[in-house]
């Protein structure tokens, strides 16, 4: 017997970040129809790479409820556990640059997308 768990939530709820000493996190709103966009971020020192080139981390676009309530959903990308720095995000697999935003080591950055 197969088990299968459909979780129609998932990565729809409370973000646990791990932040703290040199490492920050950056939330970013997104515009509705970018919703399951994966989003791709890499630092901006490394800009003479070709996107394609190297793997960055990378999330989905979610629906997820503004400061815990269920009937407030804000689309937004989460990205936990970064360096402090300055980065680019943009639309996988090949962008434009869409947004850069600095983070801090401790702090989490909240930036909106164009359009958001």
């Amino acid at each position: 017997m197969t088990h299968v768990e459909d979780n129609t939530h998932a990565g729809q709820g409370a973000v646990l970040l791990d932040i703290g000493g040199t490492v920050g996190a950056l939330v970013v709103a997104m515009p509705r129809d970018l919703i399951g966009a994966e989003i791709e971020i890499r630092p901006v020192a490394a800009p003479s790479r070709r996107l394609h080139d190297h793997h960055h981390p990378h999330v989905g676009v979610v629906d997820r409820p503004r400061d815990g309530r269920h009937g407030d959903a804000v689309p937004s990308a989460v990205f936990g556990e970064l360096e402090e720095g300055e980065y680019e995000l943009y639309v996988r697999p090949d962008g434009p640059v869409t947004l850069v935003a600095a983070v801090a080591g401790g702090a989490v950055k909240f930036e909106s997308w164009p359009g958001a």
